[in-house]
Formats: C-alpha cells, sequence, structure tokens
C-alpha cells in the first residue's frame, strides 16, 4: 500500500515503513514517481532486511566439504541459503581445508571456511561418526601450508583443531602438540578457533590457562558439539569462550541443564553435517539447512521464542567469526 505526502511517499511493506523523497521543490509537478524499478528496490531491502534480522541462522560447524556432499554440495549450499542459513564448512585435514575454502570462494556471501588440522588425522584409523565409518590417514602439520589457506578470502576461524582421547587415546602428547602448533597460528593471524574436544576437557582447560600463564593474548572460539559438565561449561564460558550445539540436544537429554542455565550470548548453532542428523531426519544425511530444528529445540528448552534464539546465535556467530 502507498500513500502521498507533502514531500514524498510512504510505502508500507509489511511492518517496514520506506520513504522515497520527491526530487526537487515541494510540488507535486516535481515529485519522483513511484516506479517498478521503486518498488523492486524497496521489496528487496524488505526481503532482506527480514532475513538479516528475523529468520537468519547460522550454522558455525558444516562438512559440506566432505566426500558425503561430492554429488550435490553446491545444491545443499544453495537450499540453506535460500532459506536463510549462512554456514561456516570445517576442515579436518589439508585437503578438506583446501577444498572449505575453495568451496567458499564460490558464493558472494553466506558460505565460509575454518581451515585446520582434526586430531583423528595425526594417526591412520577407522572410526566411527553418527554409525559412519571414517578412514583417516596420517599428515604432518605443516605450519606454512595451513599459514597460506588461512589467509585466503572466506576463511573465518581456524578449525577443527583440538584433542580427541576417544578415538586416539594413546597419542595424548602430539595431540596436545600439534593443537599448540595450531593455536600459534590462530593468534598470529587473528582468527578465532573451533575447537573439537572428546574426553579431553581437563586437558583442553589446562591448555588455555598455560597458553595465558605464558602470556599470550586471550583466544576467541567455540568448543564445538560441547559435550562437557556443567562445571567445565562454566570454566569455558568465564574465559569467553562459545559453547556449541547440534542435533544431539534434539534425541539426546545429556545436555539440557549447559544449554538452560548458559547464557544465550555465548550459544552457537551447529549441524555438524554430513553427522549428528536431529528429529525429525534421524537416520538421513544432516545439512546445514536442518539448524533450524536445533534453534526450535533450544527455544523449547529454555522457554523462549524461536526468534529470540534465532537473533542472539546469528549475532553471536557474526561477532565471533567477522562474517
Amino acid at each position: 500500500m502507498a500513500r502521498r505526502a507533502k514531500a514524498g511517499i510512504q510505502v508500507l511493506i509489511g511492518e517496514f515503513k520506506f520513504w522515497i523523497p520527491a526530487q526537487g521543490r515541494n510540488d507535486r509537478k516535481n515529485r519522483t514517481p513511484l516506479s517498478c524499478i521503486n518498488i523492486y528496490n524497496i521489496y528487496i531491502a524488505y526481503i532482506k532486511d527480514y532475513v538479516n534480522t528475523k529468520t537468519m541462522l547460522i550454522d558455525a560447524h558444516a562438512h559440506l566439504n566432505f566426500n558425503a556432499f561430492k554429488n550435490d554440495s553446491e545444491e545443499t549450499a544453495r537450499r540453506a541459503l535460500d532459506s536463510g542459513v549462512w554456514l561456516i564448512n570445517a576442515g579436518s585435514q589439508i585437503d578438506t581445508s583446501r577444498r572449505a575454502v575453495e568451496f567458499a570462494q564460490k558464493f558472494s556471501e553466506g558460505v565460509f571456511a575454518a581451515v585446520g588440522l582434526h586430531p583423528i588425522h595425526l594417526k591412520e584409523q577407522t572410526v566411527e561418526e553418527d554409525e559412519t565409518e571414517v578412514k583417516t590417514r596420517v599428515e604432518v602439520f605443516d605450519p606454512a601450508k595451513y599459514e597460506a589457506l588461512a589467509r585466503e578470502a572466506k576463511v573465518a576461524a581456524i578449525g577443527e583443531v583440538g584433542l580427541d582421547y576417544f578415538h586416539s587415546p594413546e597419542n595424548k602428547e602430539l595431540q596436545r602438540e600439534v593443537l599448540l602448533e595450531q593455536l600459534i597460528l590462530a593468534e598470529k593471524l587473528k582468527k578465532p578457533v573451533i575447537f573439537h574436544c572428546r574426553e579431553a576437557h581437563q586437558d583442553l582447560l589446562d591448555i588455555l590457562r598455560k597458553w595465558e600463564m605464558a602470556g599470550n593474548k586471550s583466544l576467541a572460539g567455540v568448543i564445538h558439539s560441547f559435550s562437557g559438565r556443567w562445571s567445565q561449561a562454566e570454566e569455558y564460558l568465564k574465559k569467553g569462550f562459545y559453547l556449541g550445539f547440534n542435533g544431539i540436544i534434539t534425541f539426546a537429554r545429556d545436555y539440557d541443564k549447559v544449554v538452560c542455565q548458559m547464557s544465550l550470548d555465548r550459544l552457537i548453532l551447529e549441524t555438524d553435517c554430513p553427522y549428528l542428523t536431529p528429529i525429525p531426519f534421524r537416520g538421513k544425511r544432516n545439512e546445514p539447512a536442518y539448524v533450524k530444528y536445533v534453534a526450535e529445540k533450544i527455544a523449547e528448552l529454555r522457554g523462549i521464542s524461536f526468534e529470540e534464539v534465532a537473533e542472539a546465535t546469528t549475532k553471536n556467530a557474526r561477532e565471533l567469526f567477522g562474517i
């Protein structure tokens, strides 16, 4: 609906008001007509405002750079973008990190990358992730290669890096050494860190304490797929870290206390796709568009609206990753 005013035209679309001022003097002859182009530009502005302020979500941990998406990665990403979901693809070793960077650079907005060496790739093994077997190969961390990748456009973080004592309990010292090298890289490039931590929270917290005691600048980052106790969550939160939650919270009740008690301004949404598919799609391949089901569960657990979760977690991710 449009109505004339003294010096222009006010256009109402949904709950947004737009003002098209008249050009020249304030008289009928010199006023700007409301053209189709005007209407189109207003509509686009409305849509962008609506997506950015009302429905936008960010999947801060995806793996469209993995083989599970080799035939439809771009289609899957566009499906997410069309539904108002931005995403960050995390690398797990040099090849998947490079793939994440190259993939992100295909998109003008909404798709980003993280580069890093995951602890399970420090030895050759077969691990099971959400009923899927993953064969790893040994990689020696090369700081120069990862630094070159991390300096590329669209790289938002160093990750996925960390400690995994569940799959690899026999090389803990090596995992700690490689993690430290990647923390040094993150500090050098002023990038946040995406931490993988499985059955190793006390060691990770010790590493972070020693990092600070050594006089290093505090790191920014997120504890991906948080799986610790509330007492451990409190320690991470006191250090300024974010906690990431994914589809696990839709079918397991282990982390309800953390989700409900932590401050919403430290919570990050993830899918970890193709793994950890949320209800109602258990048994199928996960994808970034499904992050909305994680947001819905958080809203249910905390007794707040979906819109409040969407707004807060999107703000959190944008601030942490600078996107």
